[in-house]
């Protein structure tokens, strides 16, 4: 009888202790396995009271490597979102976003987060519950990516006890408050102003008078795409009383947008005492940039004095240091060698003058390539704030410049035959008495030399050029400025020490010779450009081209054979009418040709002879390719770049590239910039470049590409497939393990 007791007792005990278990203990909240990430709703508190809202989560948590996607995902990705089911006369509010981070696959560049990530949704419950318990399901979707993307889903249940008390804190409290603390704020002291142009907007951020902190760092995440460039660097600047933050403008928006919606998310806190680093902003875009910044609304980077950040202007010596490396280098590149003509003649004719003379040269030359620079980077920074989609070497994907250009070098190789002699002291290897036009030759010659070899990327001068593009205007001309001068250096060194003008051969009969044979550099300079243009314009423009430099020989023809000292004054004035109404005219209808007789732009061969299989460059082909881990080997070049030319032929007609590149199974992209092409000058851009020669190397596993240098051999190109190799093998043989392991269980 006792024992039939106890166990009656022991019963009503168990069953008492099951329903208080039940009424005040949540339902396990399972977790739901999806690929490469999980997802499960959790709460902040332990019961819910009827009329008080909570606040629950979706934790969704992603592998090592795997990110999943904010609201705006940005260039790719898509938004987690959850669909309720919910009992009757409960709503749930929208998700509260934690900010985000950068995810840069180049070229393209998310909004996301990496690993483990907490979206907070506020639940209101009605007056009256009728039930003890409550339970919410959701239907979450979201999308995992990594080299690839899955997406992933999962039916998220959390049951909870309804009780009319003041609900306890679960044990996620912590986890939520922390969460807290990265979701923007809706209001601060700091004041926000902004304005645009056509590429750019600019951000200007002003303390409330009592911060003591020091902001190093902003970024702009908008709420919307199509708004900024998301890949494109933020350009951050402060002074001492404020900072700005300028963002490019979305290339494919038509017009320009009204407000800026987003989250601005700071190196610091933007109160005092909190961890808050976000804060939603919602600003007015006044107007032009440049009326606000004389206003003193606010200011463009252009109007600002160097800026104060120390980082920043480390960076920006760092760029000029290697500019004028690389300008230096630009004097061995192949793009100059067509000019080297005439800079030799330019030093022969100072070996015979004196000193003064001599310095005289140098620093017209300089003077030359410096102007040179100055209007061809100028031009390239306002053309690319007027919208325009332009890089370094620019001028070149012009038929009209191609076509100018081809008839310039046309008559001064005519002028290096001996055809006319007007022009000689253009090149500066006139007589003594014509040495006012020397000077003028050593100017154009500074000239010529830069229009010639400023498409052309020297070692160093890649990530220079590329960081001025991204710069205020007066920091871009000074990088520009440091290539130019890097360049002149060797002459300017010459012109200043007359001894090493020694080793130059005296004045003689070889000078004519000589000079005669350097017009056939220029003759071939002039096959280069003319190539160029058939391959931009059609043969069509090449053929009015080519009649167009028979009547330019004419006009030569005629100004050395009427033009001379020796003719009449009445002769040479009409000999030189007819040389200028002759070049003028043949001139005029070659541009007018290759503006409105080019066919569509070519593109350089694909699978040409040097035994490679090349595919056509486009971003969803990269993006592919990465989703599916295959190695990429990407080219950046164009026809008009003779350092591309050499760096292909030395080096992908190398056998043991070729076989290495079939044997890794690398996939060969070939993206031909000869031609205007937004698309490429984009990516150029998210790459931190803007011009060419740029070589790539996706590696699978590997978040960041790897860079080669502008100028390659076969040595470097090998030694970069070797590190791949040696990343396929690692992962050959951690496969090979996990097999081995599964095998012996």
């Amino acid at each position: 009888m006792k024992n039939i007791f106890s166990q009656i007792v022991s019963q009503i005990l168990l069953t008492c202790l099951v329903v208080f278990v039940s009424l005040t203990v949540p339902a396990f909240a399972q977790v739901q396995k999806s690929q490469h990430s999980e997802a499960e709703l959790v709460s902040e508190v332990e019961s819910i009271q009827p009329g008080q809202p909570f606040w629950v989560a979706l934790r969704l948590k992603a592998d090592s490597e795997w990110h999943t996607y904010w609201q705006n995902p940005g260039d790719s990705g898509l938004a987690t979102s959850i669909k309720w089911e919910l009992p009757t006369g409960f709503s749930a509010g929208a998700i509260v976003w934690p900010y985000p981070e950068r995810i840069d696959v180049p070229p393209l560049t998310s909004f996301g987060y990496d690993g483990e990530v907490f979206l907070l949704v506020q639940i209101t419950p009605p007056a009256n519950i009728p039930t003890s318990s409550v339970k919410l399901t959701g239907n979450s979707k979201w999308l995992v990516c990594k080299e690839v993307c899955l997406p992933g889903g999962a039916k998220v249940e959390l049951e909870l006890p309804v009780k009319n008390e003041t609900p306890k804190s679960s044990k996620w409290a912590q986890t939520f408050s922390d969460t807290r603390t990265k979701h923007p704020l809706s209001r601060s002291d700091w004041q926000f102003s902004a304005a645009t142009n056509k590429d750019q907007i600019l951000i200007k951020i002003v303390p409330p008078l009592n911060f003591k902190g020091e902001v190093n760092k902003l970024a702009f995440f908008p709420f919307e795409d199509g708004v900024i460039e998301h890949g494109i660097p933020q350009n951050f600047q402060k002074t001492p009383t404020d900072y700005t933050l300028e963002v490019k403008r979305a290339a494919a928006a038509t017009e320009a947008p009204k407000e800026l919606k987003g989250v601005m998310v700071s190196s610091e806190s933007w109160k005092e005492n909190s961890k808050e680093k976000a804060l939603a902003i919602s600003v007015t875009i006044a107007g032009d940039m440049a009326l606000l910044a004389n206003d003193n609304a606010t200011s463009t980077s252009a109007t600002k004095a160097f800026p104060t950040n120390p980082n920043q202007l480390s960076s920006l010596w760092v760029a000029i240091a290697f500019s004028f490396i690389g300008g230096l280098i630009l004097n061995l590149m192949p793009c100059v060698l067509p000019v080297l003509s005439i800079k030799v003649l330019g030093f022969v004719k100072q070996a015979k003058e004196d000193s003064s003379k001599t310095w005289q040269h140098g620093m017209v030359f300089t003077f030359g390539v410096l102007i040179s620079f100055w209007v061809l980077g100028g031009g390239l920074m306002l053309l690319r704030a007027g919208g325009e989609k332009l890089g370094w070497g620019f001028q070149l994907q012009s038929p009209s410049f191609l076509v100018v250009l081809s008839g310039l070098f046309f008559l001064f190789g005519l002028n290096l035959f001996g055809v006319f002699e007007v022009g000689t002291s253009l090149m500066g290897v006139g007589q003594e008495s014509m040495n006012k036009s020397g000077l003028f030759g050593s100017f154009a010659s500074g000239v010529l030399a830069t229009l010639v070899a400023t498409p052309c990327t020297a070692p160093f001068m890649g990530s220079a050029l590329g960081f001025a593009m991204t710069q205020p205007l007066w920091a871009s001309m000074l990088i520009f400025s440091s290539v130019a001068i890097g360049m002149s250096l060797p002459y300017i060194l010459l012109s200043f020490v007359p001894a090493l003008l020694k080793f130059v051969p005296r004045p003689g009969a070889w000078m004519e010779t000589f000079k005669q044979f350097m017009g056939f550099l220029l003759m071939a300079t002039v096959v280069w450009l003319v190539w160029v243009l058939g391959l931009q314009a059609g043969m069509d423009v090449v053929a009015k081209l080519l009649i167009s430099l028979v009547v330019m020989a004419v006009g030569a023809w005629v100004l050395g054979r009427w033009g001379t000292l020796v003719n009449s004054d009445r002769s040479r004035r009409i000999a030189q009418a007819t040389m200028i109404i002759l070049v003028a005219t043949s001139l005029t209808y070659a541009i007018s040709s290759a503006r409105n007789d080019a066919v569509a732009p070519g593109k350089v061969a694909l699978n040409n002879k040097d035994g490679i299989d090349w595919q056509a460059f486009s971003p969803k082909l990269i993006q592919d390719l990465r989703s599916q881990g295959k190695p990429i080997f990407l080219d950046f070049t164009a026809a008009w770049c003779l350092s591309c030319k050499v760096n292909e032929k030395v080096t992908f007609s190398n056998q043991e590239i070729k076989d290495q590149i079939t044997k890794l199974g690398i996939v060969a992209v070939k993206a031909d910039w000869t031609s205007r092409d937004e698309t490429i000058t984009k990516t150029l851009e998210g790459f931190g470049r803007s011009g060419v020669p740029l070589y790539v190397l996706y590696i699978p596993k590997d978040k960041e590409p790897t860079i080669l240098p502008e100028v390659i051999t076969p040595d470097i190109v090998l030694n970069a497939f070797k590190k791949l190799e040696q990343g396929m093998e690692k992962t050959t043989d951690s496969s090979a393990k996990i097999n081995t392991t599964a095998s012996g269980q």
